[in-house]
């Protein structure tokens, strides 16, 4: 979260990319530093997914994260 504030206010559009697992604790680190982050969040948990698996999540992920970036 400290990374993207930092980003986001050197002026370099940023989206953080989470799972589910840490929606609440990100949520409350961001409302913490007053800051109010683009994330994307995805299934938890990913330790134990196949590679293919893996690439797919980060295929769907992607398209949002540039959205979001696009967005900004």
């Amino acid at each position: 979260m400290h990374d993207i504030v930092d980003l986001e206010t050197r002026g370099i559009p940023s989206v953080f990319v989470a799972t589910e697992e840490f929606l609440d604790g990100a949520e409350r680190q961001a409302k913490a530093l007053g800051f109010d982050p683009a994330a994307v969040y995805v299934s938890h948990p990913v330790q134990d997914r196949t590679d293919a698996e893996m690439r797919a999540m980060a295929e769907q992920a992607f398209a949002v994260v540039v959205a979001r970036l696009e967005s900004a």
